[in-house]
């Protein structure tokens, strides 16, 4: 199996690393930008697996946890993503989160949800398949009306009880009326210092326990259900784009090179060369709103 090979996918542990692997997943050579060439891999393939990453979002105005970012307030996000941190200060992190959630709501897909959502409906009437194995936590693929999406680092727009685990969708704006016009990244605003009573709180009836995102924080383990449909999507690929990710964050990161290991053609699509470009058969330099819709649009070959 594919992930089982290596011991963080065994651990399924989201980590950062700016560490560069090292060795080669596949005889390395500079990857290619001719997107003609590109397109005829494109037209002959039957299933299609598209890794997208914080960068498809940026494109529709939802921070990510770097450049400009990087950090919330004085905090870095990063640090703010971790269950220790929602420990010690849930007041804190759920303004984190609420200014995240309330980001990502009043957002609208990019050119490039759009052109995934769209690919993947045309070619489901000719019998091929795209799926979506997504890192971002927001709604927009699915806003964009993409129907076979896995979301390894879970969904902003749900809610998991810390007490009884009812995960349940919550779209709710503010969430709480504790939360309401809090959150600001300033760097001059303090912390609101919720009292935990006041926070999001499970609905279930004789729970009424403290509701945290349901996504994976750093450190935390992904959920083994969502790795096992991912693996097997990398086993039976014949085509992956990994479109707007820094690819440092694991054990995504390495979800492209292993396919590619395969033998299996991988396009990326980013801004700039990435710790794992190397590996990939294609790189498509920009905004992923800008490469991408050209590389998914209709071929001269199909039949519509």
């Amino acid at each position: 199996m594919l992930l089982r090979n290596r011991a963080v996918f065994a651990r399924g542990l989201r980590i950062c690393s700016t560490h560069v692997m090292k060795g080669s997943v596949v005889d390395a050579a500079r990857p290619i930008s001719d997107m003609s060439e590109f397109r005829k891999v494109f037209s002959n393939a039957k299933h299609i697996a598209i890794i997208t990453g914080a960068g498809v979002s940026a494109e529709s105005g939802v921070p990510t946890f770097r450049g400009e970012n990087e950090k919330w307030r004085k905090w870095l996000s990063q640090d703010l993503a971790t269950p220790e941190a929602f420990s010690r200060t849930p007041s804190r992190v759920w303004e984190f989160y609420h200014y995240r959630r309330e980001m990502a709501l009043n957002k609208k897909p990019s050119a490039a949800h759009l052109a995934i959502a769209e690919c993947e409906a045309r070619l489901r009437k000719q019998g091929r398949s795209v799926v979506v194995i997504t890192q971002s936590i927001d709604d927009l693929h699915r806003q964009a009306g993409s129907k076979h999406v896995l979301k390894v680092h879970g969904n902003l727009m749900e809610t998991r009880c810390v007490s009884c685990g009812h995960v349940t969708v919550n779209r709710r704006s503010p969430i709480c009326p504790a939360l309401k016009d809090k959150g600001s990244p300033d760097p001059d605003v303090a912390d609101a210092q919720i009292p935990v009573d006041k926070l999001p709180r499970c609905g279930e009836s004789d729970c009424r326990g403290l509701l945290r995102p349901n996504v994976v924080f750093f450190g935390e383990t992904l959920d083994s259900h969502i790795l096992t449909k991912v693996e097997k999507e990398m086993e039976t690929c014949d085509l992956c784009l990994v479109v707007g990710t820094s690819s440092i964050v694991y054990p995504a990161a390495m979800f492209g090179p292993q396919i590619a290991s395969r033998g299996v053609p991988v396009a990326e699509f980013n801004m700039q060369i990435t710790p794992k470009s190397e590996y990939f058969t294609y790189h498509f330099q920009g905004p992923c709103g800008t490469t991408l819709p050209p590389a998914l649009a209709p071929h001269e070959s199909e039949v519509i």
